[in-house]
Parts: C-alpha cells; structure tokens; sequence
C-alpha cells in the first residue's frame, strides 16, 4: 500500500457560532491509500477544541506512512487497528479515525461491497439527520428553521449559550414556532452551570425541545449524571464523552452519548463502545464536526445504529468537495457504490 496526504481549505458557507467559538473554515487533510490499482480515501479535519492542529494530523500520518505501508494489504492492516496495535495505537483519534476510513473504503473497493455490508448491514443506510442552528436572532432563526422544514428537514438542532439564556429560549420558541412538525435539539455546548441546568431545562422541555446535548461543562461526569436524573428531557453527553473509557463511565447514568469519529476513533471504535452500552439504558448519538461528505461518509454507514443523528456538517460548507451521501433533502443515505460510495463533486478543483 502506498500512503498521500494532502491539505484542503473547507469554507462555511456562513460562520456557525456556538457557546465558545466561531467557525467560519477548517483544514481538511485527505487520507489516500492506494493498493493494486485502487484508492481508499479518509479525511481529519483540523480541530483546536480536540488538539488536531492541521500539522499535528500531517506530521502522525507522515510517521505512519512507513509501518503502513509494509502491512501487505487493506484487511491485514484493518485487523491490526481493531486490535490497537502498533502503528495504530500512537495515533491521535481524529487521525485513526480517518485512517480507519481510508482502509474500510478500500478494502470495500477491493470487496466490490459497500463499507455498511463490511460492517454487516445488508440493506443500504437511509436516515433523517438533524440540521443545526447556530446562536443567532430568533428571527432570522426562524427564517432558516422555516426553510430547512421546506426543504424536508425533521429535525433541528438549536445552539445555545449566550450570555443571556433567555435569548436562548427566545431562539427556540421562534424555531418551534417556524418549523412547528420538526423535532427539537438543544446543545449548549457546556455553556451552563449545573444550578442553571436544573432551572432551565423544564423551560426549554415546555418550549418544545426533545433532547439536551452537554448542557454543563465537560469535566464532571457525576453532575451531569445528576442533571440527567432530574432533567424533564434526555441529557446526551458530548464533550464528557469523548472515548471509550467516557462513554464506559457514563452507561447508565446519561441518557445517550454523541459520538463523533473524530473524537472517538472511528468506525471500529463507535461498534465497540455500542458493543459496551448495550443494555445499559444509554442510547447513542452519532455527530460530527464540520467536515466534507467525505469525512462525514464512514459515520453514515452506521446511522442505522443511533438513536440521535447529527450529520450535517458537509452541509455547512460553502462548496463541498465531495458528494454522495445526500442531505440536502434532510436524509443522508449510504450510496450504492463500493467502500465508502462518495466521489469528487463538480468543481471540485476550482
């Protein structure tokens, strides 16, 4: 096998502002295994909140080239991941995770299967995702949960975290009322206080919202474990649960854990940590970060998994450069195509 990198500009097609940031553009660096002919693509997104600058992504993959590249074939090298050995264990999550992508869309291409029947689902994935509302005026969220409800979207995610939470809640009652058959989200991001969870919660439950991401900051497992048994709502860990250990430490005590590939590790990392919640009451939540259809792919080929889905972030783009996984009608599906099924998009290289 052979292993490229290189680095890509993502732009938003308008900044997202959440509790603690804006996006506004993120690198993307492209994963390519090339073997016999065929080429498996992944891609990790740069990210300062998970620490995977773009150079630190760049330079893990630049150290993994060689020991990758002397594992004979995509299978073999899959089977070392799952079992966390050496290269792959020194690898930062976002990386493994777009690593582990690159292999599965190869080892599909090479199969002539696409990456959900690797992974055991016969039937192609078709899902609804949420579509996410940053911090900004009710009215103009209003105007855009009114468009996104036309376009088919079911769901809508609702940031909060401002100063004032009752800007929040203003914010959510303009969007329930704008888009009055779609279901609910609300993620502060960690913006509040375990007190102010406990007061705010049942407003925003009256309001409408079905579900609460990290509504205190990350750090406290057992209060957000207690804001969970009072609150009128589930409570999704996001920023608490970062990894296996997290998600492991939370069953039973959360109501769902949103795992994001980049965060966790990837595909087998996600199977793994469903494996560990089964039966524990703790449901999952399959999100992402801002990325290309590429990046967002390997989480499609296991929405069928979640409970939650979160998926949109190719959707923020001002232009993705990839295009298969659907999303723009509020579905994101899993293409017929072999491996991972996304193909470069029309103008890609302008």
């Amino acid at each position: 096998m052979r292993l490229d990198v290189r680095t890509v500009r993502l732009r938003l097609a308008e900044p997202l502002r959440i509790s603690r940031s804006v996006t506004a553009e993120r690198d993307a660096v492209l994963v390519a295994l090339r073997h016999d002919g065929l080429t498996g693509r992944g891609e990790a997104v740069a990210s300062g909140y998970l620490r995977q600058p773009t150079e630190l992504i760049r330079r893990e993959l630049v150290e993994l080239r060689p020991a990758l590249e002397r594992l004979p074939d995509p299978d073999q090298a899959l089977a070392e991941l799952r079992r966390g050995a050496a290269p792959f264990k020194e690898l930062s999550a976002g990386v493994l995770a777009a690593v582990d992508a690159a292999l599965l869309d190869l080892a599909g291409r090479r199969a002539g299967e696409p990456v959900h029947r690797l992974l055991g689902r016969p039937e192609p994935v078709a899902v609804a995702t949420a579509r996410t509302i940053g911090i900004e005026p009710p009215d103009r969220a209003a105007d855009r949960a009114a468009r996104l409800a036309a376009a088919g979207f079911t769901v809508l995610k609702v940031k909060a975290g401002s100063a004032d939470p009752a800007d929040d809640l203003a914010r959510v009652r303009a969007v329930r009322e704008a888009a009055p058959g779609a279901g609910l989200l609300l993620d502060p991001n960690g913006a509040w206080t375990e007190e102010q969870a406990h007061r705010l919660l049942p407003a925003f439950a009256a309001a409408g919202v079905e579900a609460v991401e990290q509504p205190i900051a990350p750090g406290r497992p057992d209060a957000l474990a207690a804001v969970a048994e009072r609150s009128p709502v589930p409570v999704i860990a996001d920023e608490d649960a970062v990894g296996y250990e997290d998600a492991c430490r939370l069953a039973g005590r959360v109501h769902g854990v949103n795992l994001k590939l980049a965060k966790c590790g990837g595909v087998h990392q996600v199977l793994r940590i469903r494996a560990a919640l089964r039966g524990s009451g703790t449901e999952l939540m399959l999100g992402c970060l801002v990325a290309s259809s590429l990046g967002i792919a390997p989480a499609v080929h296991l929405a069928d998994r979640a409970r939650w889905i979160d998926l949109d972030g190719h959707l923020l783009l001002a232009h993705d450069p990839w295009q298969g996984i659907g999303g723009s009608d509020g579905i994101v599906r899993t293409p017929a195509r072999a491996g991972l099924g996304v193909r470069p998009a029309p103008a890609a290289g302008r």
